[in-house]
């Protein structure tokens, strides 16, 4: 029994909320096609590894909680999933399988209350990492359309639609390049009761929107 209970949330690549991009041409219709990895951009721009930085002296306490309770809690239900595993490869597990059931509900039972625990601890963290990832977000289809602009790019793809692009068609870098001119750093505190999501409208008070908007 494989036990999930990991607090590294800063290690993880940023996962991007849905960006929608105007409508282009057909790629048939055009000859200047990029692929642009939109996570690699944001995960490596100077915003978002300032921000880890940050998060990681201002956060210090939770994390550090997080990670030693988690630990603790994997220690607790290793003995388990090793008692479970070798009742599972006994001889008698044809005969047991009714108790092998409790006993392995059980185990995921107790296994994820586990990880609700230690998701708990950490959501500070990751509130903050969120916050960090969704304002550089709100300026990532600026930046890919100024590298479009600037590479006189028709069309750009995400990898998952390619099967093979030479690396000159790779305009990732652009993208990151645009990134850190247009947003050099992000706050790490969300506003009270912001949730993923909310980024634009936590802003907006600084930024008053045109009359007749």
């Amino acid at each position: 029994m494989k036990t999930m209970l990991k607090a590294a949330l800063l290690a993880a690549t940023p996962v991007l909320a849905a960006v929608t991009f105007p409508a282009m041409a057909s790629a048939q219709a055009v000859s200047n096609v990029a692929v642009v990895d939109l996570e690699e951009a944001v995960s490596k721009s100077n915003a978002y590894n300032t921000a880890i930085s940050q998060i990681k002296v201002t956060y210090k306490a939770q994390i550090d909680a997080a990670d030693a309770r988690a630990k603790a809690l994997t220690a607790e239900l290793q003995p388990l999933a090793a008692a479970y595993q070798a009742a599972a490869k006994a001889p008698s597990a044809a005969q047991n399988q009714a108790a092998l059931q409790q006993q392995l509900a059980t185990l995921q039972q107790r296994e994820q209350a586990a990880n609700v625990e230690v998701s708990k601890l950490s959501a500070p963290v990751a509130l903050a990492r969120a916050y960090a990832i969704e304002q550089i977000q709100m300026k990532l289809e600026a930046a890919v359309n100024s590298a479009m602009t600037k590479k006189r790019i028709n069309v750009v793809l995400q990898p998952q639609a390619v099967i093979k692009v030479l690396p000159a068609a790779d305009i990732t870098n652009d993208v990151l390049a645009e990134l850190n001119v247009s947003v050099p750093n992000v706050s790490i505190t969300p506003p009270a009761g912001w949730q993923p999501g909310q980024a634009g409208a936590a802003q907006a008070p600084a930024q008053p929107r045109p009359q007749g908007r």
